[in-house]
């Protein structure tokens, strides 16, 4: 039997009075990639949110391993094993790179199937910020700060790693960049829910697609389904 790494189960959610996300239900298998889509505004970020306890949902359970986190607070969720690459990076910019990974370490649990992340670890999967390692992080690039903000998650020792738009506002090479490093990640046997509004990206990479739509999951599949049945996803995401 297929083991859920992360598991949302019929989570409703709100911002003060707007009812955010409705009865939206989804699972993350051990060592899978999903891609989560959808328009602005669907919910996607809300469901990051949700994961790692900034946002309680109203109803609605969240497990991480079987392990029911919903309500806990975004540190003991953390200790479950899981970690946040946040949309716009959010990096200490007054810190060194290494200083920003070293506030960020968290101890293994030892159940992951990579070996314990440490500063080292980062620095050889991201060599440009191992040469920049004593540098203010306000002083790097978008691409080198988005480098940046997924090694500072890795230092949590995750066993589920959530990302949110990672590829947003980055220069095409780059984006290229973080993506190989995102499969790469995929390879090293982490769960991964990787959020993003270019489609494209994500069928290259991803296991299995859910795709959300004013709130609500409006598909479940795989790539390889999407693309054999010939799925017209142009009233989820608009242009494809």
């Amino acid at each position: 039997m297929a083991t859920s790494a992360l598991t949302l189960e019929h989570i409703n959610a709100f911002y003060s009075d707007s009812h955010v996300l409705q009865n939206v239900s989804f699972e993350l298998g051990e060592a899978r990639m999903l891609g989560l889509l959808g328009r602005n505004g669907a919910g996607k970020s809300t469901c990051m949110n949700v994961s790692v306890g900034l946002l309680h949902p109203r109803t609605g359970d969240v497990a991480v391993y079987g392990n029911r986190v919903t309500h806990l607070p975004p540190e003991q969720i953390a200790a479950h094993g899981v970690a946040l690459v946040p949309q716009g990076r959010r990096i200490f910019k007054s810190l060194t790179v290494r200083e920003n990974l070293i506030v960020a370490a968290r101890k293994s649990s030892g159940n992951g199937r990579h070996s314990p992340w440490t500063a080292d670890t980062v620095f050889t999967m991201f060599p440009r910020l191992s040469e920049r390692r004593n540098q203010i992080s306000a002083h790097l690039s978008g691409g080198e700060q988005q480098m940046l903000a997924i090694g500072r998650a890795l230092m949590g020792n995750p066993r589920v790693l959530l990302m949110d738009e990672p590829s947003e506002g980055l220069a095409p090479q780059i984006v290229h960049e973080v993506m190989n490093t995102i499969r790469k990640l995929k390879e090293s046997g982490l769960s991964i829910v990787l959020v993003e509004q270019n489609p494209t990206l994500v069928f290259d990479v991803a296991d299995d697609i859910v795709i959300l739509n004013s709130g609500h999951v409006a598909v479940v599949s795989t790539p390889a389904e999407l693309t054999e049945k010939k799925v017209d996803l142009t009233q989820h995401l608009g242009v494809f």
